[in-house]
């Protein structure tokens, strides 16, 4: 299986020299910034849902609609569609009209997603999590699988028979995002849905055991294997020290942000600098970014990784370089490595 290389975004929001950018400039940069992967060859751009007045995306399909329209090859896709407070049936029928648009490029990956705003801000009780992704999961496997469906659940009014419209003419291709539970990771084998597993900290070598438990769990199912990815912050620059130094500001802001409600720390350079040499942060040179990569592919059997390039107020000239140097030094770096 040919190794991919993807992108992921959230629309963090940005700064420059006049300050932060808005909520709609970060919208115009990303479809800017995914145009310009489709050009340095990236195989995929994902964004994700957030709701939250340090990003700037929340609602995606209009986004992906635009940035399908503009990229001739590039798949683009949901990194992830948090969809316990989604309506299965709605991204459906979204993905089926962007997939008619551009035929085999949109992607869904579902997940639960790392923040819990959008629970009350669509109705939805945070008592009810693990029973709200687990009901949509299944009803959307249902729709996956099946041209008429039927399904009862608690958060729901009964579906009889039901068939949704427009009709995909091919599957739709969905993946599920798992941060580390050995749960999901079970459920996804199940489902037939390729895995992403989320690595943010520490070292990635460390989820080879779901890795592991994933391709068991298909073989057991005497199922077809299908693809791995990894999705990890990072950031390419010049030199190593170069992209340290644009990276480690704003990185830092956003980690602080998120843990001030979490319970973390304040983020150190130190912590940057170790998670970098023995964690999960991909930040360097080409060289530096493409030898971890390929230990981080080998160690787990990876079909894709993707960088999550966008952190916290960086400069938006710093997210084009990232980008260029990732689709055209990087990628060819590793597979090289690989061979």
């Amino acid at each position: 299986m040919t190794l991919e290389f993807g992108l992921d975004t959230f629309g963090d929001i940005t700064a420059d020299a006049n300050g932060p950018r808005s909520g709609a400039a970060v919208i115009r940069d990303t479809l800017a910034e995914a145009i310009l992967a489709d050009q340095v060859g990236v195989n995929y751009f994902g964004l994700g849902e957030h709701h939250r007045p340090d990003y700037a995306i929340s609602a995606m399909e209009p986004l992906l609609g635009a940035i399908l329209a503009k990229t001739e090859k590039i798949h683009a896709g949901t990194s992830v569609t948090v969809l316990s407070s989604d309506d299965p049936i709605r991204i459906f029928e979204r993905f089926s009209t962007l997939d008619a648009l551009a035929p085999g490029r949109a992607e869904i990956t579902i997940g639960r997603g790392s923040f819990t705003e959008s629970f009350p801000l669509f109705g939805f009780d945070l008592h009810d999590y693990e029973m709200l992704f687990s009901e949509k999961a299944q009803l959307l496997h249902s729709l996956l699988q099946e041209k008429r469906v039927s399904f009862q659940g608690r958060h729901r009014k009964p579906l009889q028979n039901v068939t949704v419209y427009p009709r995909p003419e091919r599957a739709l291709q969905v993946w599920r995002g798992v941060g580390g539970s050995p749960d999901s990771v079970l459920e996804a084998a199940a489902m037939d849905m390729p895995l992403v597993l989320a690595i943010i900290g520490g070292n990635a070598a460390r989820f080879a055991p779901l890795a592991d438990l994933y391709r068991e769990a298909r073989s057991q199912m005497g199922a077809a294997d299908l693809p791995l990815s990894v999705h990890s912050p990072g950031h390419v620059g010049p030199t190593d020290d170069e992209a340290k130094e644009r990276f480690f500001p704003a990185y830092a802001k956003m980690h602080d942000l998120i843990g001030a409600s979490r319970g973390w720390p304040k983020f150190t350079r130190a912590a940057f600098e170790h998670e970098i040499a023995h964690g999960s942060l991909y930040v360097g040179s080409p060289e530096t970014v493409a030898q971890k990569i390929a230990t981080t592919v080998r160690a787990l059997g990876l079909s894709r990784f993707t960088l999550k390039y966008s952190a916290g107020p960086q400069n938006p000239a710093h997210l084009r370089d990232t980008i260029a140097l990732y689709g055209t030094e990087v990628a060819p770096r590793v597979r090289a490595l690989l061979a």
